[in-house]
Parts: C-alpha cells; structure tokens; sequence
C-alpha cells in the first residue's frame, strides 16, 4: 500500500505484507496509519484499483480509519 501526492507525482508512505487475507490487511492498515500519522496526513482517498470493497480490501480500509486516518 501507498501513499502517494499524485500533484508531485512522489510516494510520501509505503509498506507492505506478504499476506493476502484479512489478518495481514488489518496489519497493514496499522502499520500505514502510522506512518501517514508521523509525516502528519490526517486525510486520504482511498483507491482500490477496481477491486471489490469487501475482505482483506474493506479490512484494509477499516483499519486505516481506525488508526486514526480519515478515508
């Protein structure tokens, strides 16, 4: 996953998993939460790259929120 200033064309966050399901999106959703909370992005809109919003996609984007990031 990453974050990325679309403007400027730069990668401002990224992390990843080995993981495909759900426990290892959740994972990943803390771990970037936290970054984005450390370079202090509050906000982000959230591409899911024409997958469906449900599973690891919807778990993924739950816990960004609950990290704290608006989606």
């Amino acid at each position: 996953m990453q974050i990325v200033n679309d403007d400027k064309a730069e990668t401002i966050v990224s992390a990843w998993t080995k993981g495909k399901n759900v426990a290892a999106a959740i994972a990943l959703g803390r771990t970037i939460a936290e970054k984005a909370k450390a370079k202090k992005i509050t906000a982000v809109v959230f591409d899911r790259a024409g997958y469906r919003y449900h599973g690891a996609v919807k778990a993924l984007a739950d816990s960004v929120r609950e990290g704290g990031i608006q989606v």
